[in-house]
């Protein structure tokens, strides 16, 4: 609909061969989210993404599917995913009412204020390289409203950091078949959290 859907699509063609994807398709109608067995929201806007899901009539369609299917909300599409949303815009936002957890958007300010980070990330494996993360006006995890959320990873303190998060804000949980991610690893060269995903997906991860 609107957001980083190219990257995306560029990076899950890289898995094609060895993570068994049969099909890779951009997503506008509700017939073609019946094709599909898993998601992946991108980064963008999530007001518009919101906006445009409505003027299309899949907006329902969409509550319904992330409900059973596997999806991955990156950057604006975490925001969508979540349950609760803060510092939206005037009126605020519609979601899709989720992800158990509440997010702060633009927790990390303006454009200018985008940055980048290598961490350590045990999710995608005890011994894995640190991960390049990409954060543009990225949103953060600032409460975990079920105990069945899996923190994944957690920012070391100093970085777009609030009272309530004194320990280091959450950037990526897991819920049952969700993925809720504030960065943008499809920017990146490095496939090792969509490969994730699709593992997650197929059952395996």
């Amino acid at each position: 609909l609107q957001g980083a859907f190219i990257e995306h699509i560029h990076v899950l063609d890289t898995l094609r061969s060895t993570e068994h994807i049969s099909e890779i398709i951009e997503v506008r109608t509700k017939a073609e989210l019946d094709r599909i067995d898993a998601l992946i929201i991108p980064g963008g806007e999530s007001t518009s993404i919101a906006l445009i899901a409505e003027r299309c009539g899949i907006l329902d369609d969409l509550r319904a599917f992330v409900q059973t299917k596997p999806t991955w909300g990156t950057c604006a599409g975490l925001i969508l995913l979540a349950k609760n949303a803060i510092h939206t815009k005037k009126g605020g936002q519609k979601l899709l009412d989720a992800l158990p957890v509440t997010v702060s958007r633009n927790q990390f300010g303006r454009q200018v204020d985008s940055f980048t980070i290598n961490l350590a990330s045990p999710c995608l494996g005890a011994d894995a390289a640190p991960f390049n993360y990409v954060f543009i006006r990225a949103p953060a995890i600032v409460s975990v409203d079920d105990p069945e959320v899996e923190p994944l990873v957690q920012l070391p303190p100093g970085h777009g950091q609030t009272e309530e998060s004194e320990n280091g804000l959450l950037v990526a949980v897991k819920y049952r078949k969700m993925l809720g991610t504030s960065f943008h690893p499809e920017l990146t060269n490095d496939n090792r959290w969509h490969q994730y995903f699709v593992r997650m997906a197929l059952g395996t991860a």
